[in-house]
C-alpha cells in the first residue's frame, strides 16, 4: 500500500525536523589584557566554547569553582566548551581581583 503525500505536508515535516535540530555552536572570545578581562560579561548557550586571548606576559586562569579551571599561557589562548546552563562568575586564580561572568542559556 502507497500513501501520497503532497507538498504542503512535506513542508510541515521539514518544518518540524529543523525546529528540534540543535543550532550551531558559537565561539564567544574574551580577551584578557592588562590585567583586565573583556568583556566583561558574556552571554553564551551550551555548546557554545568560551576561548580566551591572553595578550599580557603573564599566566592567567578562567576558574568557576566547580565548572572550570582554565590555565592560559602568556600570549597564547585556551577555551573551554559551555556544558550547563546559569549564571557563572568567575577570576583568576593567580590574580584574584581579575573577575568576570558568563550567562549560559539553555
Amino acid at each position: 500500500m502507497r500513501i501520497a503525500c503532497d507538498g504542503r505536508l512535506r513542508l510541515a515535516g521539514l518544518g518540524l525536523l529543523l525546529s528540534v535540530l540543535p543550532a550551531e555552536a558559537a565561539t564567544i572570545e574574551v580577551t584578557i589584557e592588562k590585567l583586565e578581562i573583556r568583556p566583561a560579561v558574556v552571554s553564551a548557550t551550551v555548546g557554545d566554547t568560551i576561548r580566551w586571548v591572553n595578550k599580557d606576559i603573564m599566566v592567567h586562569t578562567a576558574t568557576a569553582d566547580g565548572r572550570f579551571d582554565v590555565v592560559i599561557q602568556p600570549r597564547q589562548s585556551a577555551s573551554t566548551v559551555v556544558t550547563k546552563a546559569g549564571v557563572v562568575d568567575y577570576y583568576c586564580r593567580f590574580h584574584p581581583n581579575m573577575r568576570a561572568r558568563l550567562e549560559v542559556a539553555e
